[in-house]
């Protein structure tokens, strides 16, 4: 197959996820937004790939919500791997690598990227671009994508970085530049996406109608 989708998500535990949403909506609110936005992740990357979509749980891979999801949604669920972010994704990457020539893979906190985005991310790759990513409005990116070309910067796109600070994208930039890459021919950025990690966050999604009030 050509495209694979994988989508990164949490079990929905009240307490546990989501918990800088917490303030504003309670334990159990939080984990209804997460659950919220997992589907929502989970139907844009069908309408993008139809049949071609993985969940990749991190935590408690056993929790009945996952086998709810891919009993709704045809697809199946794998744990992710015990490591640090840059290395869940890595080993997520270069193993749906081996069976598509293009992964994309999300996580399920950004409601404001929807299947168009990931379609344009698919057609980068198409086009030639060894990796592509969507970044994020806070300094890091909600999508990364790589076709098998894309393997040999791993390395440098994955390893030892400092996760969830505003310098995530930038040093990334940086790395692959590092390497001889050159934006536009060897790697791809698509437009700046935001994610819902704060209330104020939370509310502007509510705002624009990207989750309920």
């Amino acid at each position: 197959m050509t495209l694979h989708i994988a989508v990164f998500a949490k079990a929905p535990v009240a307490g546990l996820t989501k918990t800088r949403l917490i303030p504003l909506l309670g334990p159990d609110g939080a984990a209804d937004a997460h659950r919220l936005m997992t589907e929502h992740a989970l139907r844009s990357a069908l309408q993008a790939a139809p049949g071609q979509v993985s969940l990749w749980s991190a935590g408690a891979h056993d929790h009945p919500y996952l086998a709810d999801c891919c009993q709704r949604f045809g697809i199946t669920a794998y744990p992710q791997a015990v490591d640090d972010l840059g290395q869940r994704m890595r080993a997520c990457l270069q193993q749906l690598l081996r069976d598509h020539a293009h992964v994309l893979l999300i996580g399920s906190d950004c409601p404001s990227l929807g299947s168009t985005d990931l379609q344009l991310a698919a057609r980068a790759l198409e086009q030639g671009a060894r990796i592509v990513f969507t970044p994020a409005e806070d300094g890091g990116y909600v999508l990364v994508g790589a076709a098998r070309a894309g393997v040999c910067a791993f390395s440098a796109v994955f390893e030892t970085m400092t996760w969830s600070t505003a310098s995530v994208m930038a040093d990334t930039r940086r790395r692959l530049g590092a390497l001889g890459w050159q934006q536009g021919a060897d790697w791809a950025e698509l437009p700046v996406r935001w994610d819902v990690d704060e209330p104020a966050d939370y509310l502007r999604a509510v705002q624009v109608g990207l989750l309920p009030g």
